[in-house]
């Protein structure tokens, strides 16, 4: 199962488009938008951690974050925000993620950034699900990432990485962070 399903079967597209007061249509395509980056972002964090994608994920909340969405009280939106401003390093490169979402899917950024810290959550706490199975991905964060995605590594041939002109080194972060830079200056 690719992390959409998931996130679909689960119930967090719904809770997150009633949170946000949205079509389910629309929240699952900003999700499917935003995923590429999101999970660039752990990949190249998890990589410079001490103790890799367990470290990280147990740092940021682990399976609580998915349980948070799901429950029935409002989001802990600050919990997602922690968790993007560890994996992606500023709100620049969320602004940067949320506007290349914007040209490719046509949903508005200001949306898509209220989207960011949910979806941010709900794979945080599904990887850290997935991370402790021991019979769940093979191949380690790379795998686990992938498999997320789907299997192969679509970031960089499809979707947002094909928008933003990604080299195709697997990772969307890279690229995110230097068309940042390119607006900041």
């Amino acid at each position: 199962m690719n992390i959409m399903d998931m996130l679909q079967q689960s119930g967090g597209i719904g809770t997150m488009a009633k949170e946000l007061e949205i079509n389910e249509s629309v929240a699952e395509a900003g999700a499917a938008a935003l995923l590429p980056a999101i999970l660039g972002g752990f990949k190249k964090t998890a990589q410079a951690q001490p103790g890799g994608l367990d470290g990280l994920l147990g740092q940021l909340g682990g399976c609580g974050l998915l349980d948070s969405v799901l429950a029935t009280q409002p989001i802990p939106v600050a919990k997602g925000n922690e968790v993007l401003g560890q994996i992606f390093g500023s709100k620049e490169v969320s602004r940067t993620v949320a506007a290349g979402a914007e040209q490719q899917i046509g949903i508005s950024s200001d949306l898509l950034k209220k989207m960011l810290p949910v979806v941010a959550m709900m794979v945080t706490g599904y990887m850290a699900k997935q991370s402790g199975d021991s019979t769940g991905n093979g191949g380690g964060l790379g795998g686990l990432i992938d498999g997320l995605l789907g299997g192969g590594n679509k970031a960089s041939s499809s979707g947002l990485g094909s928008l933003l002109g990604l080299n195709g080194d697997g990772n969307p972060l890279d690229n995110i962070i230097g068309m940042a830079g390119k607006r900041v200056r």
